[in-house]
Parts: C-alpha cells; sequence; structure tokens
C-alpha cells in the first residue's frame, strides 16, 4: 500500500474522536499500541472542562496549530497586529488550528468577544479551519454557515480595544500546552496536541485500537452475566452459543 501523504494522514485521523485520539497519544501508557508522549497526568495536552465546542455539529477537526496572545492594548509595545496572526497562518502547513491565548485582566476575561465574523472570514480564507481560546467570542450565528470551528470558554458580545502581544510562541489554553507547528484534533469532547512527526503512528495506533475496541464491544454486548463481562474484560473472548 501506497505511503499516505501528509495531508491524506490529516483526514483519515478525522475517522476517530478525540477521547481515541488521547488513548494512544497518552491515556494508556500500560497499553502496547499508547505511545506513551506524555506523563497524562503531570503534563497539559488536552484540554480541560473549561472549553466547550461552539458547532458540535462539524464533527473532528484536524490540523496543524498556529499561536498567538492577545491582550489589553500597551503603549511600550505596538509591533503586532492581527496582521501577523494571518501572516503566520498563511505560512502554515494545511490545515491549520488557531491557538489563541487570551490574557487579560480578570475583571474584564470573561466578557472579551475576541474573534468575530470579520476575523473568521479572514482566516478562513488563508486555510485556517477553527479555533481554540481560552476566553470568549462573538458573532455565532454569523460564524455557524462558515463551517468554522470554535471551542471557547463561552461567549460574549462586544469588546474593547485589543493588541496582539505574541504569534507562534509556545501557548497555554484550557488546560493544553501548545506549541506551534503541533498536530491539534478536536471535537464536542475537547482537544489533544501531539507532534507532527507522531502523526503517522497515531494514526496506526488508533486504526489498531479502533479494531481491538470494535471486537471487544461485540463480545459485550452479547455477555449477559458479570462472569461472562469478567471474561471479556480479562482478554478473554466470549461468544453466545
Amino acid at each position: 500500500m501506497a505511503k499516505l501523504t501528509q495531508l491524506e494522514m490529516l483526514q483519515a485521523l478525522k475517522d476517530f474522536d478525540t477521547p481515541s485520539i488521547t488513548n494512544v497519544v497518552a491515556a494508556y501508557p500500560a497499553n502496547p499500541l499508547c505511545l506513551g508522549l506524555y506523563n497524562p497526568w503531570t503534563e497539559n495536552w488536552y484540554t480541560d472542562q473549561t472549553i466547550r465546542c461552539m458547532y458540535p455539529e462539524l464533527g473532528r477537526t484536524v490540523g496543524y496549530a498556529v499561536t498567538c496572545v492577545y491582550g489589553l492594548p500597551d503603549p511600550g509595545f505596538k509591533r503586532l497586529s492581527f496582521m501577523d496572526v494571518i501572516d503566520a497562518l498563511d505560512a502554515s502547513p494545511k490545515p491549520t488550528i488557531l491557538v489563541l491565548q487570551q490574557k487579560f485582566p480578570p475583571e474584564i476575561a470573561g466578557k472579551v468577544g475576541l474573534s468575530g465574523g470579520n476575523m473568521t472570514t479572514a482566516m478562513k480564507s488563508v486555510g485556517c479551519l477553527g479555533v481554540i481560546s481560552n476566553g470568549p467570542s462573538r458573532d455565532i450565528d454569523e460564524i455557524r454557515p462558515m463551517r468554522f470551528q470554535y471551542l471557547l470558554s463561552g461567549v460574549t458580545p462586544g469588546h474593547g480595544e485589543m493588541a496582539v502581544y505574541a504569534v507562534n510562541v509556545p501557548v497555554s489554553v484550557g488546560g493544553m500546552d501548545v506549541s506551534p507547528g503541533e498536530i491539534i484534533h478536536m471535537d464536542e469532547n475537547g482537544a489533544v496536541k501531539f507532534p507532527a512527526d507522531k502523526m503517522e503512528a497515531v494514526l496506526t495506533n488508533v486504526q489498531a485500537l479502533q479494531k481491538e475496541e470494535t471486537e471487544r464491544m461485540g463480545w459485550l454486548q452479547m455477555a449477559t452475566s458479570a462472569a461472562e463481562v469478567r471474561a471479556v474484560f480479562s482478554g478473554q473472548s466470549y461468544a453466545k452459543k
């Protein structure tokens, strides 16, 4: 079989939900199909419950991470703008997911409707598929027909002046630490990241794990007693005659 291209592997990863991807990235270190890329509890490699999916109907979204940091305007630093974010998205391998860390004072952090319809349209035009942010956004109804995914802390209708602090630097969003160029896999369960050079291994192992789990679920559906369920979970085949 011909080796898959990077784009084909990204597409194939959409056949699996985000929890399944976490299973082979790090969630089950004792499982031979788990790559053990991170200590599952001590490292920040997937999002927490502060982030929720705005458009679960879009299904899975996979892409290369581009990162940026936003906050209040700083009179001493005016070198970056949203156009620098667009340039970074344009220069990245495609497709992309923007991981946007918001650094606003606590008293306004919950009311910064940062990325609306105009920004979303611009990002989509340069190959971006979605945004993950530790703050809210707005224009949810306007963005919905664009089929552009958002994972956010929530929504709010307005904002004031804001500024770009950094582009393509390590960021932390919703309990997940992300560096530019990492792969992001996200759906209504949240998001997980892993190094781009592990993409083929992640895909190979998640395909094998799904095959195992499908077989296990089949046995469990036929079980009619606790003893039979126990046999399945202990690795023994069970078939109802």
